[in-house]
């Protein structure tokens, strides 16, 4: 089905357990969002027998999410890019800075007035890029765009797999109502435990 708005764009810090896991702290509001891009890189390989393509296999590699939002706050850009805020509560760019990695969730609005959800598990932004212009004859708003690179998580899920992305649409029958009202208090866990009868 169709989508026709997005919102409730939120990222939630990582830290990593000695062997590399992610642990995933409280979700924060990131910004209000326009518009989210996301285009995935995929590895291809096909075996050939008997003049023909016998296998093929295709698995992901990594993505490119790129956020247009109204504006990004320094703590948002602190935590997402690595930058520093100051003592005069300036915010700091620097060629040394290099962000950690964060989960990134949101909601994209479907036509019927359900909504599919989202969480990419593992995201490293860039610097966001700044478009101004001046004023003219017409009012024209310049908002930031932040690129960041998505990549499968370390920590394994139940199937012993690195997931990369969770998604949920809101209308499904088979969804647990506390998976979606609880969207936003933690970043979600792939769970594949069966209940008993």
């Amino acid at each position: 089905m169709a989508t026709i708005g997005l919102d409730k764009l939120f990222y939630a810090p990582i830290t990593e357990g000695e062997n590399g896991d992610e642990e995933y702290g409280t979700p924060v509001m990131l910004a209000k969002a326009m518009t989210a891009e996301l285009s995935i890189e995929l590895n291809e390989a096909t075996l050939y027998a008997d003049d023909g393509a016998a296998e093929i296999v295709k698995e992901f590699k990594s993505g490119t999410l790129s956020l247009g939002v109204d504006d990004i706050g320094v703590a948002a850009a602190e935590a997402l890019t690595g930058a520093k805020i100051d003592t005069n509560g300036v915010l700091i760019s620097a060629s040394e800075n290099d962000g950690a990695p964060v989960a990134v969730g949101f909601r994209a609005r479907k036509s019927n007035g359900t909504y599919r959800y989202f969480w990419l598990y593992r995201v490293k932004f860039a610097v966001p890029s700044t478009n101004l212009t001046t004023k003219g004859d017409s009012i024209e708003f310049s908002t930031p765009t932040i690129e960041g690179t998505v990549m499968r998580r370390n920590k394994l899920d139940g199937k012993n797999e690195h997931p990369w992305k969770a998604e949920v649409n809101e209308d499904d029958t088979a969804v647990e109502s506390t998976v979606i009202t609880g969207w936003y208090t933690e970043v979600y866990e792939p769970d594949y435990t069966e209940e008993s009868a």
